[in-house]
């Protein structure tokens, strides 16, 4: 069943088209008053409708419009980049904070009221993620429940640091649990609508792009991350610490991957068209770069990932089937991997390479999927 929290809320013939008198571009002026085309309209009369009568009463307006809930809920990450979702006492899947929008309310005002309900955490949430569409033929709602479709909008709750997650305080009863998911288990947690809508918000809210919107959780307009999929299979932990400079002697090396900057300060990125899982790239000779200065590397108990920075060039047509290339801003890469704390040191790391390299810092926006057959700058 979608998001519920609130317990007072769960328990044509074809015909020809005659050729125009005049040609487009010579519209003849029409007069009402003379052009029996265009009779003159007037106010509907009490008593039975003449017959192709279109006028309707206020009151027949209004009960010719779809009624439909609203619901609100709230995406909240930690540091980590995983995803808070809730137990609650009435079903047995996990939820977003958040509920019904009460009558009158803006939905706004409906996820910071549900989230201080439901964690006791006061804040406000204007930025929107998504708002989706919930058909009325959704499984899950009892027939007497009469569910007529519903309009969710799921704001940005932002990422929670550890002094706020400790101060989240659990009602009596209703929630009886919360943790912080990776977003990989979210189809496993929750309803699958629910699992699409919050795999759908947190893409857009990598992205940058504005609100996106859904329909039963899946975006009318899908962008990159949404037809890659990405973020649906476990991220790869590489959570090591950050150290400038080369590596130890002898040290066993994990891989030496690259931030290639494009022109516009942005950096190329690899996502596995069969996991949707985010890579940054080896230098390979389909990338024509300039030369590679050594940025620092991640040293893990078992070895140590290198990491260099480079002026990109040129796209050669793709010479790995399996990864489709796209241009992201190095936060969205973190946003998409799984680095622990170091993330933050190793991106100081790159924007001091891009300031050597003249490159401007490029604001967030949606990611850009480049073409297999390559392109030059």
């Amino acid at each position: 069943m979608p998001q519920l929290t609130d317990t007072d809320h769960t328990d044509r013939a074809d015909h020809a088209i005659p050729e125009p008198a005049t040609p487009d571009h010579a519209i003849p002026d029409l007069d009402p008053d003379l052009d029996p085309a265009f009779p003159a309209a007037a106010p509907r009369a009490d008593g039975p409708a003449a017959a192709g009568d279109t006028w309707m009463s206020p009151a027949e307006y209004g009960a010719s419009r779809a009624a439909l809930w609203s619901g609100a809920c709230v995406l909240v990450t930690d540091p980590d980049g995983r995803v808070l979702v809730q137990t609650v006492d009435y079903r047995p899947d996990r939820l977003l904070p958040g509920g019904a929008v009460d009558a009158g309310e803006a939905p706004s005002a409906a996820a910071a009221r549900e989230v201080y309900e439901e964690l006791g955490i006061r804040d406000h949430y204007p930025r929107g993620l998504v708002v989706d569409w919930i058909p009325a033929d959704t499984p899950g709602f009892e027939p007497e429940m009469r569910f007529p479709g519903e309009i969710l909008h799921v704001f940005d709750g932002g990422t929670w640091d550890a002094e706020r997650i400790a101060a989240i305080r659990l009602p009596a009863q209703e929630i009886t649990g919360v943790h912080f998911a990776e977003p990989a288990d979210l189809p496993g947690l929750m309803h699958p609508g629910d699992a699409r809508r919050a795999l759908s918000a947190l893409r857009a809210r990598i992205d940058g792009g504005g609100p996106a919107l859904l329909e039963d959780g899946r975006p009318t307009v899908p962008g990159a991350l949404d037809r890659l999929g990405a973020l649906r299979t476990r991220r790869v932990p590489q959570r090591g610490g950050w150290w400038e400079g080369p590596a130890p002697e002898a040290s066993v090396v994990h891989d030496r991957a690259s931030w290639l900057f494009a022109p516009d300060g942005r950096v190329l990125v690899l996502i596995a068209r069969a996991t949707g899982a985010a890579r940054l790239p080896d230098l390979t000779p389909d990338l024509v770069t300039s030369a590679p200065e050594l940025l620092g590397h991640l040293r893990e108990a078992d070895g140590v990932r290198i990491r260099s920075a480079a002026r990109l060039h040129a796209l050669g047509p793709v010479g790995d089937p399996a990864h489709v290339r796209l241009l992201a801003t190095p936060e969205q890469v973190r946003d998409l991997c799984d680095w622990g704390p170091a993330a933050a040191d190793q991106l100081d790391a790159v924007h001091a390479a891009r300031v050597r390299l003249a490159l401007p810092r490029p604001p967030r926006r949606p990611s850009t999927e480049l073409p297999a057959e390559g392109l030059t700058w």
